[in-house]
């Protein structure tokens, strides 16, 4: 893709905290390989702050819902699109940033 955007495509992604954390399953949410899943649920805040420490812009979106256990309101997160980054990659990087975060305010 050499960095082009192509037309027609977001210039974002969303991460929903079942997609980070250890305690899910692939078939119930879980992005990121079971070895760097949070093991606490995470927060939208969390997921936020990580996201503006590896230097990407990033939002809350409070009254979103995982389709899967929409339920539990846990909110999601846009995340703007890094070039030349996929979404798994964004994820696992996420993921190894977290508990950074987490270990400080804990």
């Amino acid at each position: 893709m050499n960095g082009r955007v192509i037309r027609g495509m977001p210039d974002h992604f969303f991460v929903y905290p079942a997609y980070l954390h250890r305690g899910r399953t692939r078939a119930g949410g879980r992005r990121v390989p079971l070895s760097l899943g949070v093991p606490s649920e995470v927060s939208v805040t969390d997921i936020v702050e990580a996201a503006r420490r590896l230097g990407w812009q990033a939002e809350i979106e409070q009254d979103k819902a995982y389709p899967r256990t929409a339920f539990e309101g846990t909110g999601r997160v846009r995340v703007r699109k890094a070039p030349g980054l996929t979404k798994s990659e964004a994820l696992r990087r996420l993921a190894r940033e977290i508990p950074k975060i987490t270990a400080k305010s804990g």
